[in-house]
């Protein structure tokens, strides 16, 4: 028997053992006179025993035996569960041990993203029957006002108010003037989402015009509930008919209704369409890619000083470094005193560009892949990216591909971050380098797509394995990079009802496509050398859980990740 066989044996068995010793105990519970029969019979046999202290002994005995099959009962759908899982899960996913493609999930074709509208979702309301005016003022970079863009639309639902088009952040540490008519499709972006809300491009002259006051400015806190919005936004926007929220990010709660949770996907995966110019260069950069190599890869590095200085983190560049990142850090005033050391042991700094490379390399990645790099002004300059280089030669940023095509939108940071956006969304690989927030909109928008393959370094891991790599072999290196690697690897089964922020992880909006008899036959077939034992013991269990409450459910996203230290090459393949 195998490693893997003798583990799932090992795992089915003791819960096996706990059903069937439930089972017994109810029986013996109800055939009781005949099991004290059969002992006290025994028993005369040898010596003579009070019947008195045989039976307080029985009623001991019995009160342990109900504790704890009282707790498997009560539990008894967490064990199945589990057991499913752990054994015929494997059935219908696929053994434990078969091969993690790099390039592309083995399950993504099994998946699609699902944000209709349901049949009792609320339509949106005419402008006159509205409840006032909703004004927004976003915050902070791109892929941050992005998710403020998509609560403000749930939060005009919430309050049947119109939408006043969203103001972007003119005052962030980029300093970018550009207004949302410049980085989206604002014409798409009413008429896409007009069921749901009604959107206008400003207030209308008469109103203004009509108020006494101006509009009533207010910050709510963030992570607000739809209730909150209702008994303290929604009696000012009746009594003042325009209310402006600033710095709008992450104001609404992350757990939502479902249908509201389809409306922030309708919003974010469909409606924020960015301008006809920016589209057009970053598809030109995407098909300039495919034309070098079928595939690509494309790297968030995410190393510039701001987010180094943010993070608290330090790379070895002595004072400079120090007194650099400590000017840039000034602007955070709320920010703590941070331990480098200790934030790098908890997994809250980015790699270096060379660390991304290595972990590449190690996960099977070949040196002549292609690499488009996405990123602003790299701290250290060419000096920090040349390991990376020298790792993959065939290495690609935005201002490579294009070069006059570029400088219309040079000054504009934002803009620049939309053109890296749509390369990334559209290559076969993207690797974040940080939990920042382009990484978690394009991870959760590469889920809704069908789970396509996006890494996440696992930086708590892997950031002790670096500063011991010198005292191991490449194939060991390889190996535990590889392992502490499984479950960041953007597999479906990695996404968890309610885990993380639901930008990062939509999964009211992803959908399981029917797992058909044909598809089951042949995922069978792939797999043809189980041990019997095994089909056995999950038969049994099966019929253990449905004769007790029918537990046996249908796979789904929200299944628990299995994990192993012990990880070998066969796990990651081309």
């Amino acid at each position: 028997m195998g490693v893997a066989k003798a583990w799932r044996f090992s795992m089915i068995a003791p819960n096996l053992a706990l059903l069937q010793q439930q089972n017994g105990a109810f029986s013996y519970g109800n055939g009781h006179k005949h099991e004290c029969w059969r002992w006290r019979s025994s028993a005369s046999q040898r010596r003579s025993i009070s019947w008195s202290l045989l039976c307080g002994l029985m009623l001991f005995g019995l009160g342990l035996i109900s504790l704890f099959t009282g707790h498997v009962a009560s539990h008894l759908e967490w064990y199945s569960q589990r057991l499913v899982n752990r054994s015929l899960y494997s059935k219908l996913q696929g053994d434990r041990r078969e091969a993690i493609g790099i390039w592309k999930s083995k399950y993504s074709k099994d998946y699609y993203g699902c944000s209709e509208r349901g049949p009792k979702f609320a339509p949106a309301l005419h402008e006159r029957a509205s409840n006032g005016y909703l004004l927004i003022a976003a915050s902070g970079g791109l892929n941050q006002q992005r998710t403020g863009i998509t609560d403000a639309v749930v939060v005009a639902w919430i309050l049947n108010a119109t939408l006043v088009v969203p103001e972007l952040d003119h005052h962030s540490y980029w300093k970018d003037n550009s207004d949302f008519v410049n980085v989206f499709d604002v014409n798409w972006f009413i008429s896409s989402l007009a069921k749901d809300i009604t959107i206008v491009k400003r207030v209308p002259d008469k109103v203004m015009r009509s108020m006494e006051k101006p509009p009533y400015t207010m910050r709510v806190p963030r992570k607000s509930t739809p209730e909150y919005y209702l008994d303290q936004v929604l009696p000012i926007l009746l009594r003042r008919r325009v209310v402006q929220l600033t710095k709008f990010d992450y104001r609404l709660a992350n757990n939502l209704d479902e249908e509201l949770q389809k409306l922030r996907c309708r919003v974010n995966y469909h409606s924020l369409r960015f301008t006809k110019p920016i589209r057009e260069l970053g598809e030109n950069l995407v098909m300039r890619m495919r034309k070098m190599a079928k595939r690509f890869i494309a790297v968030h590095l995410r190393f510039e000083p701001d987010m180094l200085a943010f993070s608290g983190c330090y790379y070895g560049g002595g004072e400079k470094e120090r007194s650099e990142l400590a000017e840039i850090r000034k602007r955070w005033v709320t920010l703590p005193d941070l331990s480098p050391d200790g934030e790098r042991k908890r997994g809250k700094c980015p790699l270096t560009p060379h660390e991304v490379g290595l972990m590449l390399r190690a996960l099977g990645f070949a040196n002549d892949t292609y690499l488009y790099i996405a990123s602003g002004e790299i701290y250290g300059g060419e000096g920090t990216l040349r390991p990376l280089r020298a790792l993959f030669p065939n290495f690609y940023t935005k201002e490579m591909l294009a070069n006059e095509e570029l400088k219309p939108f040079l000054p504009f940071s934002s803009r620049l971050a939309a053109i890296d956006y749509i390369v990334c969304d559209e290559s076969d690989v993207f690797v974040t380098n940080n939990n920042g927030n382009m990484a978690k909109i394009l991870a959760g928008r590469r889920r809704y797509m069908g789970h396509k393959r996006t890494i996440r370094p696992n930086a708590k891991k892997l950031s002790t394995l670096f500063m011991a790599r010198h005292q191991m072999d490449w194939e060991t290196f390889s190996k535990k990079v590889k392992s502490c690697q499984r479950g960041f690897m953007g597999e479906p089964d990695e996404m968890r009802p309610g885990r993380g922020e639901f930008h990062e992880f939509p999964y009211s909006c992803v959908c399981e496509k029917p797992f058909s008899n044909d598809e089951r036959s042949k995922d069978e077939s792939n797999h043809p050398h189980q041990e019997q034992v095994d089909e056995d013991l999950v038969s049994k269990h099966v019929e253990v859980i449905q004769d007790e409450k029918s537990f046996l459910k249908k796979r789904s996203i929200g299944g628990p990740v299995i994990l192993g230290d012990n990880v070998n090459d066969e796990f990651f393949s081309d």
